[in-house]
């Protein structure tokens, strides 16, 4: 269904055309006259146009709504459906593959309801300029949606993620429950003593079922969609850095729907502050 601007245009093309008077054109495309002749009174925001094009420059992957919340941030009390408008118009909606989606039964974890229950974690992988591969290991807090760790390099086994885990337990705590694949790094013996050690429990989920672990498949497409996909990796310390700073701002900047707008970081001081607040 097309909106009235774009009503409005097949008018004045019928009438350029055909020479067709306004009413009857307004017939032909079915638009009342009474639209075609309106015109809004109220104005637009001063700068409007000009700070949404560079905020979708600066993020093109972000949708109007994630927009909408940093022009909010910004001290700009502007309508949600404003923005929308002046988005469409200047042509800056993002684009979506259409994928095919297959019936399956879901069975997924049920939220977790505090900091440290339970950690996601997973593996990708991408290339760099000169076509050689790297992997990245990620690590998610389930509850805050908070990413503990991004990290980048060519060969990533199971020590390696040992010291990745350990230098994250040291800053944050330790889980209750680890959520990942049956890949071989975590279902090494050194892992599992780790865990076991440290008192922490893995869950493994069902080969061929990553949306078993939907919190990290979730992260994934994010973090592949708006850093992976969005940038050339000129060499290993470049993804390095490059994914570094996506996280930093993925913690701290970008705004998550699933947490009511908020960031990782803005929703566990949130919530420890309300904890706090209970306890006194």
């Amino acid at each position: 269904m097309k909106g009235p601007a774009a009503l409005r245009s097949a008018v004045e093309e019928l009438r350029s055309t055909f020479a067709m008077k306004r009413r009857r054109a307004c017939r032909v495309v079915g638009l009342a006259p009474a639209t075609y002749y309106y015109r809004g009174r109220r104005r637009e925001p001063a700068g409007l146009r000009e700070k949404l094009r560079e905020l979708a420059a600066k993020r093109p992957r972000w949708g109007y709504r994630r927009l909408h919340v940093l022009l909010k941030r910004e001290g700009r009390r502007v309508n949600h459906k404003l923005v929308y408008r002046v988005y469409r118009e200047e042509g800056l909606a993002v684009r979506r593959k259409k994928r095919k989606r297959l019936a399956a039964v879901r069975v997924v974890l049920p939220p977790a309801t505090r900091p440290n229950e339970r950690w996601s974690m997973d593996f990708m992988r991408d290339t760099l300029l000169s076509g050689r591969c790297f992997r990245t290991f990620n690590l998610v807090d389930d509850f805050s949606r908070e990413c503990h760790a991004i990290e980048v390099d060519f060969s990533l086994p199971a020590q390696r993620v040992i010291r990745v885990l350990e230098r994250v337990v040291e800053v944050h705590g330790k889980p209750e429950w680890f959520v990942m694949d049956n890949g071989p790094e975590f279902q090494s013996q050194v892992l599992d003593a780790w865990a076991y050690k440290m008192g922490i429990k893995l869950h493994f989920i069902q080969p061929g079922k990553p949306v078993e672990n939907a919190y990290i498949e979730s992260f994934n497409g994010k973090f592949r969609e708006e850093c992976l996909n969005e940038n050339v990796f000129m060499g290993i310390d470049d993804a390095k850095r490059i994914a570094g700073e996506w996280r930093e701002d993925y913690n701290e900047v970008r705004p998550h729907s699933s947490l009511d707008n908020l960031t990782p970081r803005e929703f566990i001081r949130s919530v420890t502050g309300l904890t706090l607040s209970a306890v006194q």
